[in-house]
C-alpha cells in the first residue's frame, strides 16, 4: 500500500497543505510552479485587481490547454483513421483485381 505524506503547496502567496503519495509530489510542486509562474506573468503584464482573478485566468489558461490538447489529439485520431481506411479501400482492391 502506497504511504501519504502530507506536503505544503504555495501557490499565490498562500499555503495549501496536501496529503499525496510520494509519486506524486514531483507533478504537484512542478505544477506549483507553473501556476506561480504564470501569475507573476499576469501580474506584471495586465491590470489585474485582485489575486482571485489571476487565479481565474490560470485556471483558464491551464484548461484551455488541455482542452486543445485533446482536440488535436482527436484530429491526428481521425487523420490515421481516415488513412487506415483508404489503405483498407487499396488493399480490398488490389485483392479483389488479382482473384
Amino acid at each position: 500500500m502506497d504511504k501519504v505524506q502530507r506536503i505544503k503547496v504555495n501557490i499565490g502567496d498562500r499555503v495549501y497543505p496536501m496529503s499525496v503519495h510520494p509519486e506524486e509530489e514531483q507533478g504537484i510542486r512542478e505544477a506549483a510552479k507553473d501556476i506561480n509562474e504564470l501569475i507573476l506573468h499576469y501580474e506584471q503584464n495586465f491590470a489585474v485587481r485582485d489575486k482571485q482573478d489571476v487565479m481565474a485566468m490560470c485556471a483558464l489558461h491551464f484548461a484551455s490547454k488541455i482542452r486543445q490538447e485533446s482536440i488535436n489529439d482527436n484530429r491526428g485520431s481521425v487523420a490515421a483513421l481516415k488513412h487506415i481506411n483508404h489503405l483498407i479501400a487499396q488493399m480490398d482492391e488490389a485483392l479483389s483485381e488479382s482473384s
